[in-house]
């Protein structure tokens, strides 16, 4: 609210302006006035604004020389010398302070980037019974990455995917992501029921955000986690445990199926919200030649201009690509597309593809 209010005071004092020269009180002198608008432009808007701001001072000069007839006094030609030389200024200024703002805000999202990165690692193309792929997009605004989490692990129990998303954005949600990711990857070889696996999740979580200073006051009070675990054993069917996230999106020879959960259950880090914990995973067929699409909520949120949601499943059922990989990327094109490269929340994304034997 304050960065739009600075941004209006270089216009309101250039109506003041015009507003005193076409009265009666136009015997005041006021051209250091309009001096000051492109001045003030130049440490609230880019360079753009400063020559938007130029124009409009200038018009004003313009305006108010014709009006009282002053073409041919030395006070106008002043006002113009005066200026030219601060719009000048202030437009090389207005261009200096854009080009290290926004060289500063690519360290810091290279930086963000790398370490998220570090967490998180592709998927094997390959894992036993399935074929793999992985896509992680981070939004083109900010420097500050989101929570978004995703591993894919071949266990003794059969494949066991995440997929989670951590509320909030920066080092709070970095640092719930690797508390997840790493109770995820040491419960998945030891717990038999995927159902352990995610309370084991939970309660790392829950014991960090015990922990003092560990994460703001603000995360304490308002985070949580969603998470999806998805095991694909050697029977033709994938299990789910689903805490709050999107449902995951069956394709096959029928079409495209969104696989709800029989019992909606709030996101890690509400288990206040969680009457009977269930016992057992949701379980839906899953036969060779069948693919299945793990997201976060940056996919079907994503919106274009007219501030239509991306729509997922009708994408799905274009999209024809032979592996994994060229499948995520085609899906990539369709999302760019429909946001004009303008993504707004970061977007993770696992497909696997069943396979016809395992080995």
């Amino acid at each position: 609210m304050v960065f739009i209010l600075a941004q209006c005071v270089p216009f309101v004092i250039a109506l003041g302006v015009l507003g005193v020269e076409l009265s009666p009180a136009h015997a005041l002198v006021t051209g250091p006035l309009l001096t000051s608008v492109p001045a003030l432009a130049a440490l609230a808007m880019g360079p753009g604004g400063t020559l938007f701001a130029v124009a409009v001072a200038l018009a004003v000069n313009v305006t108010t020389a014709t009006y009282n007839d002053a073409w041919a006094t030395p006070q106008v030609f002043g006002n113009f010398l005066g200026l030219l030389v601060v719009s000048v200024a202030s437009v090389i200024l207005s261009n200096a302070v854009r080009t290290r703002r926004q060289s500063q805000l690519d360290q810091v999202r290279r930086i963000a980037v790398a370490a998220q990165e570090v967490i998180l690692r592709p998927v094997p193309a390959r894992l036993g019974p399935v074929r793999a792929a992985s896509l992680c997009l981070a939004a083109g605004t900010g420097a500050q990455v989101g929570g978004d989490l995703y591993e894919a692990v071949r266990t003794p129990h059969g494949v066991r995917l995440i997929v989670g998303d951590v509320r909030g954005k920066g080092l709070s949600a970095i640092r719930a992501v690797a508390v997840v990711l790493g109770a995820f990857r040491e419960a998945v070889h030891y717990e038999d029921e995927l159902v352990e696996v995610m309370n084991h999740c939970a309660a790392a979580l829950r014991r960090e955000v015990a922990t003092p200073g560990a994460f703001a006051q603000e995360a304490v009070l308002e985070g949580f986690t969603t998470a999806l675990l998805a095991q694909v054993p050697d029977e033709p069917v994938v299990q789910l445990v689903n805490r709050g996230h999107p449902p995951p999106m069956l394709l096959h020879r029928d079409g495209v199926q969104a696989l709800m959960p029989d019992c909606p259950l709030p996101p890690l880090g509400l288990e206040d919200l969680l009457a009977d914990p269930p016992a057992k995973p949701d379980s839906h067929p899953f036969v060779p030649g069948d693919r299945l699409l793990l997201y976060t909520d940056g996919v079907v949120e994503a919106r274009n201009r007219d501030n239509e949601f991306f729509p997922l499943p009708e994408t799905l059922e274009k999209i024809h690509a032979g592996t994994p990989q060229a499948f995520l990327e085609q899906l990539h094109q369709h999302l760019l597309h429909h946001t004009e490269g303008r993504l707004t929340d970061d977007v993770a994304m696992i497909l696997i593809e069943r396979l016809g034997r395992v080995v």
